[in-house]
């Protein structure tokens, strides 16, 4: 697909990358081996997978087409927040309240995963506690409030609720109207927490070979991964590649779409100016449709994420458009340039929902995909319950599997297009707000 060279050059500019040691490299794979369970996708989801199977006792090789941590899972906004991308109304739709519960309960699981993995494998990726979700008009404030409401009553989940006038002890922006404070959840940097993932896999003896691209799957009661210097023969297979999986399970793709989401990273600022902007500390995510995220890293740059773009071409004017936003909601940066700026792809479903499952024609063949943009957190859990499944439990691992999907409407040629229209109009109504 076109969009992955595109990818490509959208990780060059990566404040990421340019604050995270690669301490070792994996070599790629060369001949053929055997294990109990091969992973495609050295990102977050596929390592926190062979780390849980790893601790179960099973043979682990992740197949990874360029380096651990190349895709969202080492270039997202580093926001771990409770639930996911979707409304809980569309699982309680589905699933009805009583598991709505338990999936949720099971995104909670996620945040403790990340504080437990950084504490057991002594992985520093500056995390620190807080989100705060802010309302930037009326009518989104008083669906903010509506949202935490109803997480308190049918979920025993309470968030503190901000007024507008108590605002600036927690954000100082002109454009909010109203906010939610949640302590459990938090943020970090994705790529060292990514890199520690792959450092704490490996100890525990999971293989791991970087630039080996999975190029076909053959089913069977021991599927076989087949890239282009040897092969890869398993009891099970998980395929964790998302966006990048290239056509090696091609009944997966109408159901996720590659979506572009953007980041710039200003220069340090002054600390104390720092904390004045977000006294709290937290991770910020307004609730538009299309909206922006952002927080404070740990050597005080002001790392701001926002533009989408539905027809994977890279916005014009990145930075400086990027920048713009910043000012907007910080006027106090005006004079702060921007030292960084890059991006990557996404996958979303078409209702948000992640999408676990088994491919129809192999059971022995897993998949995670669909986090659409919330999986810092949840990718956590999601290897957690594969690995469960894998070893004779499926029960929280159905639980997502049952969660129905679309594929997105216009087939191949036309999804997109389709998309882009839709997300316009979706834009608008959040301007209109």
């Amino acid at each position: 697909m076109h969009f992955l060279s595109v990818d490509r050059e959208l990780t060059r500019h990566s404040y990421y990358a340019d604050t995270a040691v690669r301490a070792a490299r994996h070599p790629a794979l060369q001949g053929d081996a055997d294990c109990d369970v091969a992973i495609v996708g050295g990102g977050l989801a596929g390592l926190s997978a062979a780390i849980e199977l790893a601790d179960r006792g099973f043979s682990v090789r992740v197949l990874e087409a360029r380096e651990v941590g190349f895709g969202a899972s080492g270039r997202n906004g580093g926001q771990a927040i409770h639930g996911l991308a979707c409304d809980q109304d569309e699982i309680e739709r589905q699933l009805g309240l009583d598991e709505a519960r338990r999936v949720f309960a099971m995104s909670i699981e996620a945040l403790e995963v990340i504080r437990q993995r950084c504490a057991r494998f002594q992985i520093d990726c500056d995390w620190r506690d807080g989100y705060l979700g802010v309302a930037t008009s009326a009518g989104k404030a008083r669906d903010l409030l509506a949202g935490a409401d109803h997480l308190e009553t049918a979920y025993s989940y309470p968030l503190r609720r901000i007024a507008q006038s108590d605002l600036p002890q927690w954000i100082d922006s002109p454009r909010y109207r109203a906010a939610v404070h949640d302590p459990r959840s938090g943020h970090l940097h994705p790529l060292k927490y990514t890199l520690g993932l792959a450092r704490a896999a490996a100890g525990l003896g999971v293989t791991i070979h970087e630039g080996t691209a999975v190029t076909a799957l053959t089913p069977g009661d021991r599927p076989v991964l087949h890239t282009a210097n040897g092969r890869v023969t398993a009891r099970q297979v998980l395929l964790a590649g998302n966006v990048y999986l290239q056509g090696i399970a091609a009944a997966l793709e109408p159901r996720i779409m590659p979506v572009g989401t953007y980041i710039v990273a200003s220069a340090p600022v002054d600390p104390a100016l720092a904390q004045t902007l977000i006294p709290c500390g937290a991770a910020v995510c307004d609730n538009n449709f299309v909206l922006d995220y952002f927080r404070f890293s740990a050597d005080h740059r002001m790392v701001y994420g926002g533009r989408v773009s539905y027809s994977t071409a890279t916005p014009m004017n990145l930075a400086e458009s990027m920048r713009q936003r910043m000012v907007g909601t910080f006027p106090a940066l005006a004079g702060t340039p921007v030292t960084h700026a890059w991006g990557g792809f996404v996958d979303i479903s078409m209702n948000r929902a992640p999408d676990f499952g088994r491919l129809p024609n192999c059971p022995q063949v897993y998949y995670l995909q669909g986090f659409s943009g919330h999986g810092l957190a949840l990718t956590g859990l999601a290897g957690r319950v594969v690995a469960e499944a894998m070893a004779g439990d499926a029960t929280r691992f159905d639980t997502f599997a049952r969660l129905r999907h679309r594929p997105f409407p216009g087939g191949r040629l036309l999804r997109m297009p389709a998309l882009v229209l839709g997300m316009a109009w979706y834009r608008l109504k959040d301007a209109l707000a």
